[in-house]
């Protein structure tokens, strides 16, 4: 089978096409036939780190979506002919989702519900799950999402036209909240309006916090924070009192600074997050509410729904990691395999 690997860290020339052994599943994996891979900010920084590999190759990508082929003893949620997508498929361990076959644990794939393309599941993983964990972290709650479940809130989105934003957007609309996004430029402020944005702000601006507050006279209840070096002391001040601030980036800068006493009078909650740290229970979780707004068709992507897609080749896949590292908007898919209907160990083209 084809599969993407590098051996050693560094810039994108360290990614080599070549070819592997078809893997078995072993007890409580399943092997899947990759659809589409997903591109991440955190899988080309993963091939970027100067830390030495804990495997003598990698497979990069963590998102993904396929066909299950083959499952291991004890896997009884799965059988093959499902179609699932993956999160966290290379998290300690080697088996990305930049192959035409992956092997993961069978805790890290989900079914897909009827009628979901493979684009919209390989652009789930990462964003959505890191989405759903920002809004859910609040000291108030709800510690899921469901329609109504953010009845009465209002979320601010800065950044509304990423991947994580383009997907907090969508969740937070499902779960009824009114949801105002920020944006640096109009294209930018199109997309987010798109995604279902109620309010879409741009920066820009040093009357911002007075905006927010135009729209939200009593604060902001849930705020999705991408730039917390350059957005605190604005989230703090359109922060409604008992609000989160949940950040899962640090765009613009590695450190940030508090105004404390206003921060303690309005009881911030400032909640950090990544997935890979967060613990299975709130993985499980995410996955179940994401596959919820899926089967209510909340979460479509592509232009028309607020995040582009740019898309590349198995064998260009240096050039998916360069576009996400350059800042392309959007989200970034690798295409594996069109046909799914092919037996193992028969590469597409193959005769």
């Amino acid at each position: 089978m084809r599969a993407i690997i590098y051996s050693q860290s560094g810039p994108s020339s360290v990614l080599e096409l070549t070819d592997r052994p078809l893997a078995e599943p072993g007890p409580d994996e399943v092997r899947v036939r990759i659809a589409v891979s997903g591109v991440n900010p955190t899988d080309w920084k993963a091939r970027a780190g100067n830390r030495p590999l804990e495997f003598a190759d990698v497979v990069p990508n963590q998102d993904g979506a396929g066909v299950v082929d083959a499952v291991g003893s004890d896997v009884e949620d799965f059988t093959v002919g499902d179609r699932v997508w993956l999160f966290l498929a290379a998290h300690q361990r080697p088996t990305g989702t930049a192959q035409e076959w992956t092997v993961v644990p069978a805790s890290r794939v989900v079914h897909l519900p009827d009628g979901i393309g493979f684009d919209v599941a390989a652009s789930l993983g990462v964003p959505a799950m890191t989405a759903h964990r920002a809004l859910t972290v609040h000291e108030l709650g709800p510690a899921r999402l469901a329609p109504g479940a953010l009845d009465g809130r209002v979320v601010l989105v800065q950044g509304g036209a990423g991947a994580v934003g383009h997907a907090a957007i969508q969740l937070a609309v499902w779960a009824g909240a009114t949801v105002i996004a920020t944006v640096s430029c109009d294209e930018k402020a199109a997309l987010a309006r798109a995604a279902g944005a109620h309010h879409v702000l741009q920066y820009p601006d040093r009357n911002l916090s007075a905006h927010v507050l135009s729209v939200a006279p009593r604060g902001v209840d849930h705020i999705v924070e991408v730039a917390p070096a350059q957005n605190a002391a604005l989230d703090v001040e359109v922060l409604a009192n008992h609000g989160s601030i949940a950040y899962y980036a640090n765009n613009n800068g590695d450190e940030f600074s508090v105004p404390i006493a206003t921060s303690f009078a309005k009881n911030a909650r400032w909640q950090g997050l990544l997935l890979y740290t967060v613990g299975p229970e709130a993985l499980a979780v995410a996955a179940e509410d994401i596959t919820a707004a899926l089967e209510a068709g909340a979460l479509p992507v592509g232009e028309e729904a607020g995040l582009p897609l740019t898309w590349f080749s198995l064998e260009d896949t240096a050039s998916a990691h360069d576009a996400v590292e350059d800042g392309v908007t959007g989200k970034v898919l690798i295409r594996v395999t069109d046909d799914l209907g092919r037996p193992p160990g028969q590469v597409c083209g193959a005769t």
